[in-house]
């Protein structure tokens, strides 16, 4: 039977702290899947052991929960910070190193250095101070979970923009994920500045 019991989400800035790392920093990037749109990402600083109820991975809340809790990880973060990498920088670095970019980018805007890092995924290009990968690390820890929201819905919010500049694509609903709709607006009304050439080579 499957445990029930919620996951304690500071064990990795516990056992950080106790090795004499602070503050924590989390971060995690939105939208390494979609056809088309930037790839966000955000770095996250929290009080310790601050409670903030519904937090978890971002994929794992609905959009409505996500923009409720948007406000309150800003307010009560003790730094934050949101960046991005351009489409451009997608295809010219390909997605796993752009992600890399723009968590980067997010860490170096902190207005507070980090002790250490916690990184969400199993892989770094190296941010300069000490680290941690954790695998499905927005389930698993506080920060990386408050980065995956701000990133997520940070990265909701430009595609909605986006979907006033192209309408015919319906970016407000899919946010630029590979659809059904998708596809069919791409083969109906061909591509914007915004699609990942790289991601469209099946479609013909």
């Amino acid at each position: 039977m499957k445990s029930t019991k919620p996951t304690d989400l500071w064990i990795y800035e516990r056992a950080a702290w106790a090795e004499g790392f602070s503050p924590v920093a989390g971060t995690d990037e939105a939208g390494r899947g979609p056809l088309a749109g930037p790839v966000f990402a955000a770095a996250v600083i929290l009080p310790p052991e601050i409670d903030i109820p519904g937090l978890n991975d971002s994929k794992k809340l609905t959009e409505a929960k996500r923009e409720a809790l948007f406000p309150v990880i800003t307010e009560k973060a003790l730094a934050y910070a949101i960046a991005e990498a351009s489409v451009e920088e997608i295809e010219e670095l390909n997605i796993l190193h752009a992600a890399q970019l723009a968590m980067r980018r997010a860490v170096e805007a902190l207005p507070i250095k980090p002790g250490i890092l916690l990184i969400d995924g199993n892989y770094s290009d190296g941010f300069g101070l000490p680290e941690k990968t954790i695998v499905k690390g927005d389930s698993l820890s506080a920060s990386i979970a408050a980065a995956s929201i701000l990133a997520k819905v940070a990265r909701d919010r430009k595609m909605i923009e986006y979907a006033k500049e192209y309408p015919d694509y319906g970016f407000e609903k899919h946010k630029g994920y590979p659809t059904e709709a998708h596809y069919a607006a791409i083969r109906e009304h061909g591509v914007t500045p915004i699609h990942r050439l790289s991601f469209l080579k099946k479609i013909h």
